[in-house]
């Protein structure tokens, strides 16, 4: 599942100039694809302003997204990978950023448990943090799901 949602979403950049910029930008493809409004993107960082960086779920990676109130117009999931960090409040160091747009709250959750399913295995999350290519991130989503089906 995770696999078909991230092929033609993930950007590659050096840096960016703050983590509102990285939201922004990893919320690109989305937009691109009318998966989310504007709104949505503004809403993901006044998320951030209001409750903290709850949104970093692991070690450099962060997970944006925000409640449904028409701004989602389809599920989907796009990443950013940053080769410097960029820093969320509290000084929290992140490279990787995984928007998340769901239509409801059961996809919500479903998308949420998907991801930290990968991002719970050590050897993935390093293997994720050093791909380079965004053939070599579906590779590994999908090396994992398969996995995990057994």
């Amino acid at each position: 599942m995770l696999r078909e949602y991230l092929q033609h979403n993930i950007t590659f950049l050096e840096e960016v100039s703050s983590w509102e910029e990285s939201i922004q930008k990893a919320a690109e493809p989305l937009l691109k694809k009318e998966y989310i409004t504007t709104e949505y993107i503004g809403k993901m960082i006044t998320n951030i302003n209001e409750n903290g960086p709850y949104i970093v779920i692991v070690p450099g990676i962060a997970m944006p997204h925000a409640q449904n109130e028409g701004e989602v117009l389809g599920t989907g999931i796009s990443m950013l990978k940053l080769q410097k960090p960029v820093l969320y409040p509290e000084n929290k160091e992140v490279t990787i950023i995984m928007a998340l747009a769901a239509e409801d709250n059961t996809t919500h959750l479903d998308l949420i448990a998907d991801l930290s399913s990968i991002l719970i295995e050590e050897d993935v999350l390093n293997q994720l943090k050093q791909a380079e290519k965004e053939e070599d991130i579906i590779h590994l989503i999908e090396t994992t799901e398969t996995e995990d089906n057994f």
